[in-house]
């Protein structure tokens, strides 16, 4: 069975853990009232998507 001979150092460990970074989600312009908001998701501030009204805020 393979084993580590040293055990690994915390820079070593570190540096192989530099791309775990949680990303923003991308948000959008709302078209109706330019809140921003989730794309492909009703407008949480005036309840439109796609220019329609669809949840009553």
């Amino acid at each position: 069975m393979a084993v580590p001979k040293r055990k690994t150092s915390k820079s070593r460990r570190d540096k192989r853990r530099t791309h775990w970074k949680l990303t923003l989600p991308g948000l959008v312009e709302c078209p109706q009232c330019h809140e921003p908001k989730l794309p492909h998701r009703v407008c949480p501030e005036c309840g439109y998507y796609k220019n329609k009204k669809v949840i009553e805020v």
